[in-house]
């Protein structure tokens, strides 16, 4: 599911922020809803990414989550030859906003 940022900024309650390394550096975000996570588009529909992190979050200072996080996901296991896993390897660590931009 996707959300606008528009949209997203009308929210009172956005419960977690969730920054997405998808690759070396390519982030993507989305955020959770009323229980339900959305990736977040621009106004156009497009998927908001960037190559810095920093960038993104500049783009959503204007929103308060009450959590914001990075989440990783390896891709390890499936180049190694590894056997499926039932449980993601996702990993999350808590985020801050520095305002470094």
């Amino acid at each position: 599911m996707t959300i606008s940022l528009n949209k997203l900024q009308k929210y009172f309650v956005i419960e977690k922020l969730i920054y997405h390394s998808v690759d070396l550096s390519l982030y993507q975000v989305s955020a959770i809803v009323e229980g339900e996570e959305h990736y977040i588009t621009d106004n156009n529909g497009k998927l908001l990414k960037a190559r810095s992190l920093v960038e993104l979050q500049k783009e959503l200072r204007s929103l308060a989550p009450e959590k914001t996080v990075l989440r990783h996901t390896s891709a390890y296991d499936e180049m190694v030859g590894g056997p499926p896993k039932g449980a993601s390897n996702a990993l999350e660590v808590p985020l801050t906003d520095n305002e470094l931009y």
